[in-house]
């Protein structure tokens, strides 16, 4: 028996496929145990399907609604919030970004904190009251991160810095003071050690010019310079062709760290190739440095490489863009065109703890240990009481020449950036007592302020971290203490490089520093936060932190209520499936029921976006893991009058009421809601843990990364492309949306199902402190449990070897499958643990391009798949869960089918299944089988065309003709010259014969550009918005002649091009104009016909 659901799936009988060896019930129940297996009441299937055709309000998405320099109307406003209940939006993170400005020229602007501003707050939450619309607030003006004019230098994020001094004999002398920003700076100590004798300055040359600016004050001194911040003039050395720098000393001198200053983040200047000679001529290899892994934030130290005690006239240092790697999110800056851009060269004596920047907080860097055997500060001498107050310095200084360390704190500076009337230093995240203060004169502010309508305040929230790192405060040193045992200040100079005790006892001392930061971050921001939001009655919600701050990326999500990534759309170099694997894996591992993320944030918004192109990169997120979507970014507009109207300077998804596709993209958000829905239900189904690591900072481990420990479940194909990718012959270059870029940089759409029917989380070493092993599984507190736990060796961000503490944990959990890696089978079945999800094709070959997830639940197992594919394709599915009765439900259209061609093989569901292009569905295993079945309505076998003639008539507020035109078949307006540059909606008329014969009828559009809402003789009968563009009509024919109405609404982009093109203005955006002048196809293409 053949049979059809309507949009996007086609039931196949007997379908041919491959059973995976050794799949039996036994394996399966033992591994992942299913309640859709076992006896029970079907009251939790009949519970689902209830949620799935009546989604409660926590399965809406939300917005980022923003008010852009304070061009704010209460026109606006209340057409926003109306616009948003109407769509089906559950609510918005309303937020203020930037100062007022002209560039946007709205005649009554609020500022931030004016009194109007308080007054449009106060009527934004009374009217979000009144329509049952749920407002969030962020914790601070903008949306990065937490600051404001309350916040004093003494409140504010805060760093180490120093100078170093060289002396002999005695010494009075006032000591510079080290870096001071806002007039602010405290000293912590100060030290004393002897130098190392110092060198003349070097003789700098180029294969390319003068370079001689290269050479920082102080580079004939022993010392590596002693800045906590980037030194270096404007000046700075570039090239885009291999070339020399060079160094070289009259007589030989010996070296031991090299310090890079790059002009920018630039990873070129971090990996270059260092020669060294004797005699100007020969040269030898000295090594490659080795750039630490680093994030976008990047541009505020300099990069220390120790290196083995080299003895030379010529240092040579090579540029040569070869070998470079493609970039990732720890590699942010080589992402981009490799071109060489340096400031500055120093060469030392003097031995430095290699990549001590990042290792000491000052930026998120990652690297590995120190591999030379440094040799410690010699003479150590702490000389404190030497200073007084004013720094100025009495000592004696034993024989020889010292280097004197004056060591202290300022601010680093940094301030919430996109804020406006409400900016300032960014709060202390060490301190609690800062973060209150930060939350009282903000959010609190704004609770106070608005009166009984802050009950429609539901949600706290901080946003992306976009504020530096730190890595000292008042509280630092006793915190340090109280948390690590043992008093932090003797061994201080480790903070600013200088190997204190070796090179061992160093690195540990940094690491603890790394860990003291990563648990103040969550103990004294997030927790405080927590404490105050749910004080206030408010849940919490927080995007991901790193790489920006160094902590375990995953410790807040055990403190947040809602954890939150971010997914980017066609920005490759922005795009961020790290901070949704974070999300995802935080928010399972400490039992977070909703996982949010920004949703299709966008570089360089293009204006041909519509559901039907979004909705495979959606399908992608939820089958990662997440379950509430937070679109970014709907934009307030003041103006009724003009059209599109405010864009964040052209940055995200233009998703808002002037978007001209909001009225029938309700069906695309109606869509989301019901995914959610069901997503949000039960407990996700996770087979395999995958262990971030010891050190900090740490991140969960894309699946890229793991093709060198899990390379069987992988697959030879995957592993071959990733090598190809990392092996980024001659660094090709690619524009996407205009921006170019390495091409090589992992694309996500690459990596779905990267485990082949296995999904995994990451873990950290929080969780795994408190793991227990139950029935061979091990589970967490939280309750989510895995039957496999694997510790990656050999990633980027983490040593080879593990902790004392991790490998007594393994012990502990020894009942558990601990996988021996590399891990070259193709399954996991040998370890008694099938895979949860086979798809093949009718050949029998693995099918590729199909995204899954799996929750259970009370009475049911539910699994969404997702086509990622751009085309029709019928596959078999294999599932380890089985049940009474197996079930289709249809996201797209609501509607639930059985599954009459499923069957248990084996103790697995099996199914055939025919998924559209872009097609998803989710297939429900009850344990208890439905009295009377839903049978799916029969395949349409007929097919009669709708020819027209068409009549099109547009409307005349969006520039469209007075009169209405005809067709003489379904056409792109966009070659009629009268309507090419028309955006908006568009009706299509016609008239057809028909009589029905019973069964259901289908009206199958064809092609349509963007998106078509049908009307049969007045009634409505729904919305096509995606593939294959069919909606069903039965209910609305009539015997006889019948009226068809198509309205087809394409993008903004031909209207904004042919503004361009032409003097008259019919839209208004601040967006910048970049596009190409090639006009989109619009309206209904066809061929339009009745199935049935």
């Amino acid at each position: 028996m053949r049979c059809t659901v309507v949009i996007g799936l086609l039931l196949l009988a007997g379908a041919a496929g491959a059973q995976p060896a050794g799949s039996t019930g036994a394996g399966l129940r033992q591994a992942a145990p299913s309640r859709a297996a076992q006896p029970g009441s079907p009251k939790g299937a009949r519970s689902l399907e209830s949620l799935f055709q009546h989604p409660p309000a926590a399965a809406r998405p939300w917005v980022f609604w923003y008010w852009l320099h304070g061009a704010v109307s209460k026109e606006g406003i209340l057409a926003d919030l109306i616009a948003m209940r109407d769509e089906g939006i559950g609510g918005a993170y309303l937020m203020p970004i930037q100062d007022t400005t002209s560039k946007l020229p709205f005649q009554h602007s609020a500022r931030q904190l004016s009194p109007r501003w308080w007054s449009m707050v106060r009527y934004a939450v009374q009217v979000a009251d009144s329509l049952g619309v749920q407002l969030a607030f962020h914790d601070a003006d903008g949306f990065a991160v937490a600051g404001g004019p309350w916040i004093t230098p003494e409140l504010s994020m805060q760093k180490v810095v120093w100078t170093e001094t060289p002396v002999q004999g005695a010494v009075d002398e006032v000591l510079a003071q080290p870096e001071t920003n806002e007039g602010y700076y405290r000293d912590i100590r100060v030290f004393a050690y002897r130098a190392y004798a110092p060198a003349a300055a070097p003789h700098v040359s180029s294969s390319e010019g003068d370079v001689s600016f290269l050479v920082q004050p102080g580079d004939g001194s022993a010392q590596p310079g002693g800045a906590s911040a980037r030194p270096g003039g404007s000046k700075s050395f570039t090239s885009d062709t291999p070339c020399w720098i060079q160094y070289a000393y009259d007589t030989a001198v010996t070296i031991r760290t090299i310090v890079i200053r790059p002009a920018g983040a630039n990873y070129q200047a971090q990996r270059l190739l260092v020669e060294v000679s004797d005699d100007g001529e020969h040269f030898r290899v000295l090594q490659r440095l080795v750039p630490p892994r680093s994030g976008w934030q990047d541009a505020e130290a300099p990069d220390t490489y120790a290196i083995p005690p080299t003895r030379a006239r010529f240092f040579r240092f090579v540029y040569d863009k070869e070998g470079s790697e493609p970039g990732a999110e720890d590699l942010d800056a080589a992402k981009w065109k490799p071109t060489l851009k340096i400031k500055g060269i120093t060469l030392s004596a003097e031995p430095r703890i290699d990549q001590y920047e990042g290792k000491s907080g000052l930026v998120w860097r990652v690297s590995p240990p120190t591999a030379v055997d440094l040799p410690a500060a010699s003479d150590l001498l702490d000389i404190s009481s030497a200073m007084d107050a004013h720094g100025h310095l009495r000592w004696q200084a034993p024989p020889g020449t010292w280097t004197i360390l004056r060591m202290g704190y300022t601010t680093t500076g940094h301030t919430n950036a996109t804020g406006g009337g409400g900016r300032g230093l960014e709060c202390d995240k060490f301190n609690p007592a800062a973060a209150r203060i930060q939350f009282n004169h903000w959010f609190g502010a704004i609770e106070q302020a608005v009166g009984p309508a802050r009950k429609a305040i539901r949600i706290f929230h901080v946003d992306s971290w976009e504020c530096g790192d730190q890595n000292w405060s008042p509280v630092f040193a006793a915190e340090f203490r109280k948390r690590r045992g043992y008093d932090l200040l003797p061994y201080l100079p480790v903070m600013a490089g200088i190997p204190v005790r070796g090179t061992g006892f160093s690195e540990h001392v940094l690491s603890d520093v790394r860990q003291t930061i990563s648990e103040l971050v969550n103990d004294a921001f997030f927790h405080t936060m927590a404490t105050l939001a749910h004080a206030h009655g408010c849940q919490f919600s927080a995007e991901s932190v790193a790489p920006v701050v160094t902590v375990d990326n995953l410790l807040h999500n055990k403190t947040v209520d809602l954890p939150m990534g971010e997914f980017w759309l066609r920005s490759p170099t922005h795009d961020k499936p790290l901070d949704v694997l974070d999300a995802v894996s935080g928010g399972h591992i400490y039992g977070k029921p909703i996982i949010q993320s920004e949703a299709f944030t966008e570089l360089r918004l293009q204006w041909d976006e519509y559901p039907g192109m979004l909705k495979t990169l959606q399908d992608r997120n939820y089958a990662w893991g997440v379950n509430r979507l937070v679109f970014h970014v709907f934009m307030h507009n003041p103006w009724m009058d003009r059209r599109p109207g405010v864009t964040l300077d052209g940055v995200g998804l233009f998703f808002q009421r002037d978007q001209t596709w909001w009225k029938p993209g309700k069906a695309w958000v109606d869509y989301t809601t019901r995914c959610q829905a069901l997503l949000q239900w039960g407990k996700p189904v996770v087979d395999v843990a995958v262990y971030t690591g010891d050190n900090v900072p740490s991140r969960s481990v894309l699946p890229d990364r793991l093709c060198t420990v899990l390379p069987g479940l992988i697959g030879d194909s995957l592993v071959a492309l990733n090598t190809r990718r990392l092996t980024n012959t001659g660094v090709p270059l690619v524009k996407t949306s205009g921006v170019q870029h390495v091409a090589n940089i992992a694309d996500a759409a690459d990596w779905v199902n990267p485990l082949h029917g296995y999904a995994y989380d990451c873990f950290n070493a929080d969780v795994l402190a408190q793991a227990r092993v139950s029935h061979g599984r091990v589970v967490l507190p939280s309750g989510a449990s895995y039957g496999v736990l694997v510790f990656p060796p050999g990633l980027p961000s983490q040593p080879d070897t593990l902790s004392s503490a991790t490998q007594a944990a393994i012990t502990r959990l020894s009942g558990a499958h601990i996988l021996q890696t590399p891990w070259t089978e193709a399954s996991l079945t040998s370890l008694g643990l099938p895979p949860d999800v086979t798809v093949v094709d009718p050949a029998g070959r693995v099918a590729n391009g199909i995204a899954y997830t799996h929750r259970t639940g009370p009475g049911a197992d539910v699994y969404f798949i997702s086509n990622q594919e751009g085309r029709t394709r019928d596959l078999r599915f294999s599932l380890r869960s089985v049940a009474g009765g197996a079930e289709c439900w249809d996201p797209v259209t609501g509607r639930i089918y059985s599954c009459p061609s499923a069957s248990v093989v084996r103790g697995r569901t099996e199914l055939p299944l025919r998924l559209d292009a872009g097609a998803s569905v989710f297939v429900v295993l009850r344990a208890a089988q439905r009295a009377r079945p839903l049978p799916p309505p029969p395949d349409p076998t007929r097919s009669l065309a709708v020819t027209g003639p068409w009549t099109v008539t547009f409307d005349t507020a969006f520039g469209g003709p007075t009169a209405p035109l005809v067709f003489p078949a379904p056409m792109d307006w966009s070659l009629d010259p009268r309507t090419r540059y028309y955006s908006g909606t568009a009706v299509y008329s016609a008239r057809f014969s028909f009589r029905p014969a019973g069964g259901p009828v289908w009206l199958d559009l064809g092609r349509v550009a963007d998106v078509a809402g049908v009307r049969v003789n007045g009634l409505d009968c729904g919305v096509a918005w995606t593939a294959p563009f069919r909606v069903d009509i039965t209910r609305a024919l009539r015997p006889g002649e019948n009226h068809l109405e198509v309205e087809v609404t394409n993008t903004w982009a031909n209207r904004i091009i042919g503004d361009h093109l032409d003097s008259t203005q019919h839209a208004w955006t601040n967006a910048p104009y970049r596009l190409d002048g090639k006009l989109l196809p619009s309206g209904l293409l066809g061929p339009v016909q009745l199935r049935f």
